[in-house]
């Protein structure tokens, strides 16, 4: 089997790297096996250091790494350098906050002393997607390292000089090489590995399929998993919010990576006195954007990562028009097999067509007209998703009121759904469980111990019991 680094924009195989044999994986993960008995006597000074340098590096290969996502997966260069500096920004965070995150947690009992102890759970499997080949990773490995877990990368199979560029990353800030390596394995192997004994915990960014496999696969080996799924993000436009600004944001929203992003605003809630106006502006932003060439400093978004990808969206939305969603704006492929795909923006989306209930995870824009605020909640909510949500409007408790109504892993009023080192990132319903980034994330792989001495004596009157 060989692993094909693939360039979207000009349909050419880059480079082809054979697959890792059995004995190689299998060599790799005993050693990492051992460094997971090592590392987590590495004092977090040190640890710190090396992730210090991390970011150093990231920042110093910046051009370079943004040029191979723009190669492998489509990417502009622009916001593959912006996307190197938040990796840059979370490595940094974690090594100056994971020893205050993980700090011993006192606890007033009856014991002499009772706290709550953050050990590491040892080697980490992470299955990463392509669409942000460096800081879906960063995010994992980051907090995992600084715990003192170990690291190991199964990435996407189009994406594998981005995953051996941050393999290098980590080796070259001076970390041990076993506490972080990148397999280049196909997706089969990944359950072999999940039932191996020495993996302790698994962390997923991906499709809701991918998910459930994942999932199911560590439920029968009952281990620890965090999975970041898909989303379909509400975006509510309240008659009273600043028009011009929601709807110039509302296009940045929805074409973040080429519309391939989970939290890409999808569909687009608005109140019915304002849908053509926000409509008609939405349009004029969305035509703005150029394409081309990736590695253009002037493209705004590329191609989708496969052609494959932007035949599936085209089939998403032909069906949904096809059962009465009405174009507004037409974009999409020029002709099928080709990886280019033009904004779109599609109104008249309900129950019952794929745009409804799926996600679009390209550049497509669907429009949801609101009677009010309790229809645009309902609305919001009637999604097997909740990863993000946005809600615009002028008075900032009313937004703070119905953002509290939303079934999502975070709500921005006024604001585009992002995420941040110091946030909690993660989702409910089908996109996932568990939470990445902020304290949460670097707590999500450690065993909570809890350790009382004792000592203790029983208050008056009440037996000790077990």
């Amino acid at each position: 089997m060989a692993i094909e680094s693939f360039n979207p924009y000009t349909g050419r195989v880059l480079r082809r790297f054979p697959a890792f044999s059995g004995a190689k994986t299998e060599r790799i993960l005993a050693q990492a096996a051992k460094a997971a008995r090592t590392w987590p006597q590495t004092p977090f000074a040190e640890r710190a250091r090396l992730m210090h340098r991390a970011a150093a590096l990231l920042r110093e290969r910046q051009d370079a790494l943004a040029r191979l996502m723009a190669l492998e997966m489509g990417k502009p260069v622009t916001d593959g350098r912006a996307e190197i500096e938040k990796c840059a920004l979370t490595c940094n965070y974690y090594a100056d906050h994971a020893e205050d995150f993980l700090r011993d947690e006192i606890i007033q009992t009856a014991a002499r002393r009772s706290f709550i102890a953050h050990e590491p759970l040892g080697v980490v499997l992470a299955v990463m997607p392509w669409n942000f080949p460096f800081w879906q990773v960063v995010r994992f490995a980051a907090p995992a390292l600084m715990a003192g877990n170990v690291g190991l990368l199964k990435h996407a199979s189009n994406v594998p000089q981005c995953a051996l560029a941050l393999e290098a990353i980590f080796h070259d800030a001076g970390f041990p090489p076993a506490t972080f390596r990148t397999l280049l394995i196909g997706s089969d192997v990944v359950e072999k590995l999940i039932q191996d004994d020495r993996v302790m915990a698994v962390t997923l960014t991906g499709s809701e399929l991918a998910g459930s496999k994942v999932a199911a696969a560590a439920g029968a080996a009952i281990k620890k998993t965090v999975l970041e799924l898909g989303g379909s993000d509400p975006f509510i436009v309240l008659a009273d919010a600043d028009l011009a600004l929601a709807a110039q944001t509302a296009a940045q929203a929805r074409m973040i990576n080429a519309g391939q992003s989970c939290i890409a605003a999808k569909r687009f809630i608005v109140h019915r006195s304002i849908i053509k106006p926000f409509i008609s502006q939405l349009k004029i932003h969305l035509l703005a954007l150029r394409t081309g060439d990736p590695l253009d400093e002037a493209t705004q978004y590329g191609p989708l990562a496969r052609p494959d990808l932007a035949d599936e969206l085209t089939q998403q939305v032909e069906d949904s028009v096809r059962a009465g969603a009405k174009v507004e704006l037409y974009g999409g492929q020029s002709q099928p097999g080709t990886a280019l795909f033009r904004p779109m923006i599609i109104s008249n989306v309900k129950p019952g067509q794929r745009a409804y209930a799926e996600e679009l995870f390209g550049p497509v824009a669907i429009i949801l007209e609101a009677r009010d605020d309790d229809d645009a909640i309902r609305l919001a909510n009637d999604s097997r998703f909740g990863l993000g949500a946005a809600i615009w409007t002028q008075d900032a408790k009313r937004g703070e009121a119905l953002a509290r109504r939303l079934e999502a892993g975070a709500v921005f009023v006024n604001s585009m759904v992002k995420s941040s080192p110091e946030m909690p990132f993660g989702g409910v319903k089908k996109s996932g469980y568990g939470r990445e980034l902020s304290h949460l994330g670097i707590r999500e792989f450690v065993n909570q111990k809890s350790i009382w001495i004792g000592g203790e004596v029983a208050p008056a009157g009440r037996k000790k019991v077990e």
